[in-house]
């Protein structure tokens, strides 16, 4: 098996395992369209992430993202998985552990990633007894969003359009 960074050419693959990933875990259909914008702004801007993928035979049999979030706590990147997808047919083969390998190599080569998480479905107990065999552990945090953003109120706190923040003093 070999593990490489997803390219442009991965494109159609990434938006088919991530609309596979959808509907297998949430049951929701995700437009393609937005998939294709959304998986091909990551791979041609590296400023928002990278996926990496998984092949055998000269297949693409899994998948993931990462995505950086820098902690001011601790100095360093916190590198956030997400968008794990192994078909069903590579499943239990070792796919994920050899993409969760070649991530953890990655992160010690580039020297300034302190540490990995991901999210995972709260009810998918068969994905996170995969994560706990790689050493990965419950962080003790819940994920809350505003997703998407509710247009603006008036009178409300935030949702009044203003300028643009700068780095120079006013």
């Amino acid at each position: 098996m070999k593990t490489r960074p997803a390219t442009l050419a991965d494109l159609p693959t990434l938006v088919d395992f991530n609309a596979r990933l959808a509907l297998e875990t949430e049951h929701k259909v995700l437009d393609r369209d937005a998939l294709a914008r959304g998986c091909g702004a990551v791979l041609e801007h590296p400023d928002r992430g990278f996926y990496t993928v998984a092949e055998r035979a000269g297949e693409v049999v899994g998948q993931c993202l990462v995505t950086c979030e820098w902690s001011d706590w601790r100095a360093g990147w916190l590198w956030w998985i997400g968008s794990v997808y192994v078909p069903a047919a590579a499943r239990r083969t070792g796919v994920w552990t050899a993409l969760h390998g070649h991530l953890l190599d990655r992160a010690r080569t580039q020297g300034d990633v302190i540490g990995i998480r991901l999210y995972v479905e709260r009810a998918n107990q068969v994905a996170k007894a995969t994560y706990a065999r790689l050493g990965m552990i419950d962080a003790g945090y819940d994920v809350l969003e505003l997703l998407p953003l509710p247009p603006a109120v008036q009178g409300l706190a935030g949702s009044q359009p203003g300028p643009a923040p700068t780095d120079t003093p006013g």
